[in-house]
């Protein structure tokens, strides 16, 4: 990919039908040097685990902007993305042609996703769970979808809060980031998504929980 991640538009709060959009706070393109070295961990264990699966096809629910949809796709890899917000996937695609990447993206609510239309070698779900009211449900979806890779990554309760609340952030939601409905701790999102796809992999870099694994075998 051609641009930095410091050139990448980013919806920065932005709100539809109520629910905020996208990535709430610019991560990827900070320069705050402690936010750039906890985001490596996290870019580092993800792809580690991307590269774990081997696969050559990926779709990834919840895309946001698109950051991660198209360094998959310059990479050659067969790279979907999708997301609920329509004005979303217009940054996503206006963040494809500035890199001159080429990756499929379209609007799609998670619960609306089928297979086969929408299953991929590798599923990723990086930081949508916990924006979600059914997260069960969604799930249940991701299973479907998954042929037979999944990864799905979540902030790391009580850390991930602790820790804004020690950078002076959301006080006043004991330190839960705006947008985020759901709080887990590693080990009872592990046991979450255990109960419908066997664990690969499990990685714990501050303050996410990345969790890989595979659809589980007809019994």
């Amino acid at each position: 990919m051609r641009a930095s991640a410091e050139q990448f538009v980013v919806a920065s709060g932005l709100e539809e039908d109520g629910v905020i959009t996208g990535n709430f706070y610019d991560k990827y393109g900070s320069r705050n040097p402690v936010v750039r070295v906890l985001m490596k961990g996290f870019s580092d264990a993800l792809e580690d685990l991307v590269t774990t699966t081997g696969a050559q096809a990926i779709h990834e629910v919840g895309c946001g902007e698109g950051h991660w949809t198209l360094k998959w796709a310059a990479r050659g890899i067969k790279a979907t993305g999708s997301d609920f917000s329509k004005q979303v996937i217009a940054l996503a695609e206006k963040n494809a042609a500035s890199h001159k990447v080429t990756a499929a993206f379209r609007s799609a609510n998670i619960y609306d996703l089928t297979a086969p239309t929408d299953a991929a070698e590798l599923v990723v779900c990086s930081e949508v769970l916990e924006h979600l009211e059914e997260p069960e449900r969604a799930l249940a979806v991701l299973e479907k979808l998954a042929s037979p890779w999944l990864i799905v990554t979540v902030p790391r309760e009580p850390i991930w809060s602790a820790m804004n609340m020690a950078r002076g952030k959301y006080w006043s939601s004991l330190g839960n980031t705006p947008g985020h409905i759901q709080r887990w701790s590693s080990q009872s999102f592990v046991e979450l998504v255990s109960r419908s796809f066997d664990i690969v992999s499990v990685r714990r870099p501050v303050p996410w929980t990345l969790v890989l694994c595979r659809r589980k075998s007809p019994a």
